[in-house]
């Protein structure tokens, strides 16, 4: 960036003037930190958003996905991923410690949303409660391909039994944008439903999420 003004450019403009008032390119170029041959880093960082649209979906994106982009090799790939993921981490700690009541599907929804939006594959969560129904932790199980989602016994259950949680929530998304249970879906609840009670954890519902949209099975009389 040396034919950029001194001033202009985008670490010296946060010291300045505070994160707060710089543009998501220009963010993605302090992360960035520099470009390579050929390639300036407010250019690398225009490209990200260019062929991503967002910032929600380069904070979703692989890391081998990153390195498609010019610019972008391992270690920035890398770079970006963690401050993405030390930014997730903060906005979990100010979640209030007070317990939050998940007796509706909509709370659950509300809970969960923020960690779905913009995801292209399927993410399978179990969502932990104490004894009235409070939430404790939301544990991402897996993630799947577009159209299918793995989620086995012992990784579904794994937290709740480590957390001595009585009942779970299990959530997961669907990205074509239709929030109706497929056959394996309700196969694989049925199956979810009979370990957790060997296990003496209740599945109090499975939601399945996509978009604004969401399914619960208990609401549908299928718990």
């Amino acid at each position: 960036m040396r034919d950029v003004p001194a001033a202009e450019r985008p670490r010296e403009r946060l010291v300045r003037y505070g994160a707060d008032k710089l543009s998501g390119e220009e963010l993605l170029a302090v992360l960035i930190s520099r470009g390579t041959s050929g390639v300036p880093v407010r250019e690398i960082a225009h490209e990200l958003l260019v062929r991503f649209g967002s910032v929600a979906r380069i904070a979703e994106a692989s890391i081998e996905e990153l390195k498609q982009v010019p610019g972008i090799g391992l270690a920035k790939a890398c770079q970006l991923k963690a401050a993405f993921e030390l930014a997730r981490r903060y906005l979990e700690s100010q979640v209030p410690e007070q317990r939050q009541e998940l007796t509706s599907p909509e709370a659950v929804v509300k809970l969960l949303l923020p960690r779905l939006i913009e995801k292209k594959k399927e993410c399978f969560f179990t969502v932990l409660l104490d004894a009235r129904n409070r939430h404790i932790r939301t544990e991402q199980v897996s993630v799947g391909s577009l159209d299918t989602t793995l989620a086995h016994p012992r990784e579904v259950f794994d937290a709740a039994v480590h957390d001595h949680a009585p009942a779970v929530i299990l959530v997961h998304n669907h990205p074509s944008g239709d929030p109706t249970p497929s056959e394996e879906d309700i196969r694989l609840t049925r199956r979810l439903v009979e370990a957790g009670k060997l296990l003496g954890i209740r599945v109090q519902d499975h939601i399945i999420i996509a978009g604004s949209s969401y399914y619960s099975f208990r609401s549908h009389g299928l718990l």
